[in-house]
């Protein structure tokens, strides 16, 4: 057991409470600003930034940034030889699948709202569980199974049309009209404020829940192979930045700037579209993502999960006062069996088995832009030199 003189510490603060509130920050903030950014008013599909330039700047804002870090605490030469050590090129399957999987990101919030988008994205449990137990040959406990059951349910309850939700349940005789009017004055004032953001007129609902569906298979894929190829290196948290951002480079610029958008690039400029709402939402992307990985060190995996729950309670409540989110019945409920779900299978088993005390320390897949994939591992710990206090 640690004593307390040896908890880490920013500014006499545990960095485990600095996690917690960093990590809620972030997920919440990023979604929301990247949604804001796709649907703001006076900016249509036509005037609207290019998501695959956002992308490209991101990985080139995070190398930049963890080159500094790694060059400050390793030095420059011994730097540049653990980032392109003989195993690098391992990082070039996962920087690609993120990559995908950040650009995908783009193409849901332009399509889903703010709530919505934050509790489908939690199938992100789902498909880590389903790599972990096909690739890993992982065992889940029936309690890991009933909350992915769950999960899966309060997923749908969410997707569902409000409209489907409510004939079903009239069947059985049952309401699930909210307080503070009927369903018909719910659906009118739908219908009065579906259009407060320009961008809200190209909202794809069934494009957007495809792009969350995608996005989630490749950040399962990618976190189990991360953990399954690179298990037991020893190359710190910031020289795996540094070589998944480096790698992720190439996709985001030849598949991304000059295959998709080359045309519209070159006919409209690369900043095209962009304001400070955008410059905002990629550095949310590129600092979060570095601010997310380095936290989830420091901070457990009932943390995590509980700043995940929490943030998507605050992208409800921010959707439903900035984006007019008309709050429905099978909403409130789905979301609430997603938060239940994310708390129970966050919790460690009682009596974990020999195989599991021999895995308790794994490579933690170090995301692009957020936490993923870490709610069934714990990363080793870095150097703690350079967040200690040095007072006594």
């Amino acid at each position: 057991m640690s004593s307390q003189q040896d908890v880490p510490r920013l500014f006499h603060i545990p960095l485990k409470y600095i996690s917690l509130v960093t990590l809620t920050f972030q997920n919440s903030a990023l979604i929301l600003v990247m949604h804001y950014s796709r649907v703001m008013p006076g900016y249509d599909s036509n005037s609207r930034y290019l998501a695959s330039t956002a992308v490209l700047l991101n990985e080139i804002i995070k190398l930049a940034i963890c080159s500094a870090v790694a060059i400050y605490d390793r030095g420059a030469q011994k730097a540049f030889k653990e980032v392109f050590s003989s195993d690098c090129w391992k990082l070039a399957i996962p920087a690609c699948l993120y990559t995908i999987q950040n650009s995908l990101q783009y193409v849901a919030v332009s399509n889903l709202d703010a709530a919505t988008f934050q509790v489908t994205y939690q199938l992100k449990i789902i498909t880590t569980a389903a790599f972990s137990v096909t690739i890993l040959h992982r065992s889940l406990s029936s309690l890991k199974w009933m909350s992915l059951v769950m999960l899966t349910l309060g997923i749908a309850l969410v997707q569902l049309p409000h409209d489907v939700v409510s004939m079903v349940a009239s069947s059985f005789n049952l309401s699930l009209r909210l307080p503070g009017g009927s369903d018909d004055e719910q659906d009118s004032t739908t219908a009065k404020e579906g259009h407060h953001l320009a961008g809200e007129d190209d909202m794809n609902r069934t494009l957007g829940l495809f792009a969350v569906l995608i996005a989630c298979i490749l950040s399962g894929l990618a976190g189990v192979y991360f953990e399954k190829v690179l298990k037991g290196a020893t190359a710190s948290l910031w020289v795996r930045n540094v070589q998944l951002s480096f790698f992720s480079l190439f996709p985001a610029f030849f598949f991304g700037i000059l295959w998709k958008d080359g045309a519209a690039i070159s006919e409209k400029g690369f900043f095209f579209g962009y304001n400070a709402v955008v410059w905002t939402a990629i550095m949310l992307q590129a600092g979060g993502g570095i601010v997310v990985a380095l936290c989830v060190n420091f901070a457990d995996n009932i943390a995590k999960n509980f700043a995940t729950s929490i943030s998507i309670l605050i992208s409800f409540v921010a959707s439903v006062y900035f984006f007019d989110f008309i709050v429905t019945a099978n909403f409130v409920l789905g979301s609430m069996l997603v938060l239940i779900a994310t708390y129970l299978y966050s919790k460690p088993d009682r009596r974990p088995t020999e195989t599991q005390h021999k895995e308790e320390y794994r490579l933690v897949p170090l995301e692009s832009t957020n936490s993923d994939d870490v709610s069934s591992s714990q990363s080793p710990r870095p150097p703690l030199d350079k967040f200690n206090d040095k007072q006594q």
